[in-house]
This record gives structure tokens, sequence and C-alpha cells, in this order.
């Protein structure tokens, strides 16, 4: 929804190229940026997708299922939460949403990195089920301009902005249970903080070791005996 996309290359160690990828959990309170921060990563980023949710709430206009969310019943969704198919899952107001872990594990494996958006709460249940998640939380720069940035939606009364506020502040105060912090002051260079912790990742030792198995040993390979 009109946010920038910032044009990148993928050269060998840019894109998640398997054996096997990334979670990371995005999170952040309602008007840091979250979400246009992540869709301009996917759009810049070679190997990097979104994970789409199961949700019970109805198709809105516009919305496609299998792209915005899996459109399920309260039936289906109640039966794969208890028999423990969601990495999180949560009531909010009168609908369930829930991520299936079958879907991100199998992007995972395929070597893709995968990102959640998603609160604290469901942040904390992916980590425990998941402790390998990489964590982000998005910040903004000061409370004056996060309700300057809800106020600017122009959707919300004042009722509804001061209840978001109050959210926010609750929602903030979980930020030391993540591994990094983006304040979103400028977009393009929170956008570079994000980037930069998705390719870093991409860069330790032991996914490198599985990557680069052949070309470490090849390196590694001890000289011929001279004839």
């Amino acid at each position: 929804m009109g946010q920038p996309v910032v044009e990148a290359t993928a050269t060998m160690t840019d894109a998640a190229s398997g054996p096997g990828g990334t979670l990371f959990v995005v999170s952040a309170p309602s008007g840091a940026g979250k979400t246009s921060l992540v869709r301009a990563l996917v759009a810049s980023t070679p190997g990097v997708e979104v994970s789409v949710s199961h949700t019970t709430r109805p198709p809105r206009p516009g919305e496609t299922d299998g792209t915005d969310y899996h459109f399920v019943d309260v039936d289906t969704f109640q039966r794969m939460a208890a028999a423990g198919e969601f990495l999180e899952h949560a009531r909010v107001f009168d609908n369930f949403y829930g991520t299936s872990r079958a879907a991100v594990q199998a992007r995972l494996d395929a070597g893709f990195d995968v990102i959640l958006e998603i609160d604290w709460q469901g942040a904390r249940q992916v980590r425990e089920r998941m402790p390998e998640t990489v964590s982000v939380f998005i910040l903004p720069p000061s409370r004056p301009e996060l309700e300057r940035r809800l106020r600017a939606r122009g959707q919300d009364s004042d009722e509804v902005i001061a209840r978001r506020m109050r959210d926010a502040v609750s929602e903030m105060s979980h930020y030391a249970e993540f591994d990094y912090l983006v304040v979103n002051e400028d977009f393009h260079r929170a956008l570079d903080v994000l980037r930069t912790v998705v390719l870093a990742q991409r860069q330790r030792l032991a996914l490198q070791q599985r990557r680069l198995g052949p070309l470490l040993e090849e390196l590694l390979a001890p000289e011929p005996a001279g004839g």
C-alpha cells in the first residue's frame, strides 16, 4: 500500500538457498510501520516470504484465500489447534488467527526465510516451540509520532486512537524479549537495518557449513603429494 520498493540483486550468500531457512518474528505496536517494512523487505530481498495465517473471519473485499489468509471455519480451526498444528494461535475479538507449523516448516526446509507478523504473545509462543527463531521488534521514534501516524490513517475516532495508544505502550513494554530493535523513524533506513538482520543470519556458521560444504571441502583438501 504505497510502500517504497527497493531493488536488490542476489548473490550466492544473499539469497536463502537451502538446506534450511530462518524463521523471523516481527512485532510492533499498531502504527509503527511493521507491515510496510515487511512488504518492502520481501519485495527487495530474494528468498524471503511472509507466512500466510489461518483465520476464521470472513474474507474482506479484495482478499484471496491462500494469499492474504487461509480462511477456515471455526470447527476446522479448533480441530487444528487441538491437534497442535499451530505454532501460535489467538482469539482476537470474535475471530481466531493461527500460524500453521507444517506450512512454515515446509518453506524453511525449501530454503526460504519466513517472516511471521504477530504480536508479542504470539512471538513468545513461537519461541517456545522453535527456540532458533530470530525476533525483531519495530519501535516508533516517539509517542507523538506514533499518534500522528494513527491519526493520519483517518480511520479511527479519538476514543479508538486513545485505546490504540494504550495498547501500544503495553506492546512496547515487551521489547526486551526480542533479539533486535529497529526504530522506524526514516523508512529507508529502517528497511536497510531490517534487511541487514536477515542477511547477517544467512552468514551464521551452522548454516554456512551446510550450504558451503563442497566449497569448504575443496578449500581444505590436502595438496596432492608431489611426483
